[in-house]
């Protein structure tokens, strides 16, 4: 869905930023989660009248040297060769601000952070007094504590940060190096882009970016737990649960203030590589090495669904798109195309709670969901800035007829929450009217069929087209 933000991000630089800050010194390994290092986070930034710590020359000449000798640590653990030594660059907090800052001011990101922004208001997973802009860049320069990036083949280091906090950064950074000398990354996310539904709708390239990510980020991950396990002279291979536990202290944001408060479904979307990426990487470990690491670039997850559940991807399971009709010719003259989208097994997880189930309720109904898609439209003319400028139709397949109406449920009992006056027509089931149009929930079968803001005529012609088409 719009998608995933994880993924956006990896389009702007190709490299995973979002980790979990290092320990200021090594840890061991915790025997529960309640006992985690607090590495979720990074120091306070000074206050005016305290001058930020710098690093000294010294410090950073150890750190430098540090990355040849990680580097090495990191080919072994993932049995990664190492084809040349990795650029490195130290950086201040101005220069990663800017860095991020410059990256969103592409027209590009600019125009598909305002779709997302639209839809994810209107489907009521963000604030819609909020900016999606302000959020995730305060989120990635909170989060921030080193990264690679690919277009320059250069680690850039933190001169703020204690270097021996950012050893283990390094050894998630570095993997990124070796993944990107071995698969060139550019190239790995650019294949991602999927041949367009029908001839006319991609609505796969972005559960497949994510799925990529999500590979990428969890390699990184495993290299970084195994670095600090190594410290105890455990691994991985040997300690999995260990490993789990340890990843989910990085990723506590008790120190971290504004992850905390941030919506769920970006809390989630941005950890959801570091947690479901380690955990696929740990299940293909099982098997092997290379499986886990070279075997699973050059045969990638396709989608999150595979990701949060890698026995489909050992059996090769994949869930086919829907069918989808010419929504254009169905629309008519005065309409444009807005958006276009799937909604996978993990946007499932976090949309169910955010429409009132809990997180277990959440994970049952997203192992029931076989695909969902979104097409979003405004009146031509209209340039949409807020939920009400745009009206959607989406169409999910379940894996039974009771899966499929346990989503209708949800989803209608979700009205009133993201709309102000919604009211069902007491003598039409599936009817509601808002403040921003009709909505018409259909169940037929394993399908669940939604449209918000057309008229009843329109909602019913492109209900009927998408039915067509999947039946066709």
């Amino acid at each position: 869905m719009v998608k995933t933000f994880s993924a956006f991000f990896l389009t702007l630089i190709l490299a995973g930023a979002l980790v979990a800050q290092a320990p200021s010194q090594q840890p061991a390994p915790p025997a529960n989660p309640a006992q985690q290092p607090q590495v979720g986070q990074q120091p306070a930034q000074p206050s005016a009248e305290e001058p930020e710590h710098h690093i000294t020359q010294a410090e950073a000449d150890e750190l430098f040297k540090a990355v040849d000798e990680i580097m090495q640590f990191d080919s072994k653990a993932t049995g990664l060769p190492i084809k040349h030594p990795v650029k490195r660059k130290l950086t201040s907090r101005k220069e990663v601000e800017k860095y991020f800052l410059d990256s969103f001011k592409d027209d590009q990101s600019a125009k598909r952070l305002t779709q997302a922004e639209v839809v994810l208001k209107k489907f009521g997973l963000i604030p819609r007094d909020s900016s999606l802009e302000g959020t995730l860049l305060a989120l990635y320069t909170e989060a921030v504590a080193g990264y690679y990036d690919p277009k320059t083949k250069t680690v850039y280091l933190l001169d703020w940060l204690d270097p021996d906090a950012q050893k283990p950064v390094l050894a998630h950074e570095l993997t990124h190096a070796l993944q990107d000398q071995n698969f060139n990354l550019t190239k790995f996310m650019k294949k991602a882009q999927q041949k367009k539904v029908s001839g006319k709708y991609d609505v796969m390239t972005s559960e497949a970016e994510s799925a990529r990510v999500a590979l990428m980020e969890g390699q990184a991950a495993a290299a970084m737990v195994d670095y600090l396990l190594a410290q105890q002279d455990l691994s991985i291979e040997k300690n999995p649960d260990m490993a789990r536990a340890l990843q989910a202290g990085m990723l506590n944001d008790d120190g971290a203030p504004i992850m905390r408060k941030a919506p769920l479904y970006l809390k989630e979307d941005l950890k959801f590589p570091y947690t479901y990426g380690l955990n696929f990487v740990l299940d293909l470990l099982k098997n092997s090495k290379q499986q886990a690491f070279a075997g699973a670039f050059q045969n990638p997850p396709v989608d999150t669904r595979q990701i949060m559940q890698p026995q489909t991807y050992e059996e090769h399971q994949v869930v086919p798109p829907l069918p989808m009709p010419n929504f254009e010719k169905l629309l008519g003259h005065d309409w444009e195309r807005f958006d276009v989208d799937s909604v996978g097994e993990f946007d499932i997880t976090v949309l169910a709670q955010e429409y009132g189930a809990t997180v277990r309720q959440a994970h049952d109904m997203a192992r029931d969901w076989r695909f969902q898609y979104y097409y979003a439209a405004a009146r031509k003319g209209v340039k949409p800035k807020q939920p009400g400028d745009v009206s959607l139709i989406y169409v999910s397949k379940w894996s039974s007829p009771d899966a499929a109406q346990a989503f209708a449920k949800l989803d209608g009992g979700s009205l009133q929450k993201r709309y102000k006056q919604a009211k069902p027509v007491a003598s039409e089931s599936g009817h509601w009217t808002t403040e921003e149009g009709d909505v018409f929930i259909q169940q037929q079968g394993d399908l669940v069929l939604v449209t918000e803001g057309f008229d009843a005529a329109t909602s019913q012609k492109l209900r009927q087209g998408a039915l067509g088409a999947i039946n066709r």
